[in-house]
């Protein structure tokens, strides 16, 4: 999971993990973020502290952690607050980051 950066959140579209350091369900949400990538040997989110974001956090009206923001077409489609499972986080990226499923 690579870090969030300021030209990174200009762009078009992006998965990002939105947590603080100590949130136990912080914790493992991203343990299911980082078995996905690990299947797939990609990293496929970025991940922000959202202590150091505040204006984003506002901005974008972030109303708890973790948030998984699905921003697309230069728009958020979506801000995922529950973490069910990874089936579940994977309906998620079949819907918005579907080139990780065509076969080789």
């Amino acid at each position: 999971m690579q870090e969030i950066t300021t030209e990174v959140l200009q762009q078009d579209h992006y998965l990002l993990f939105i947590h603080t350091p100590f949130c136990g369900t912080c914790a493992l949400a991203r343990t299911m973020l980082d078995k996905i990538e690990s299947v797939h040997q990609e990293s496929i989110f970025y991940h922000m502290n959202a202590s150091f974001y505040p204006d984003f956090m506002q901005d974008n009206q972030i109303e708890s952690v973790p948030c998984l923001l699905i921003k697309t077409d230069n728009e958020v489609q979506e801000k995922v607050y529950a973490f069910h499972s990874i089936a579940n986080i994977y309906s998620y990226l079949m819907k918005y980051k579907p080139e990780l499923f065509v076969g080789n």
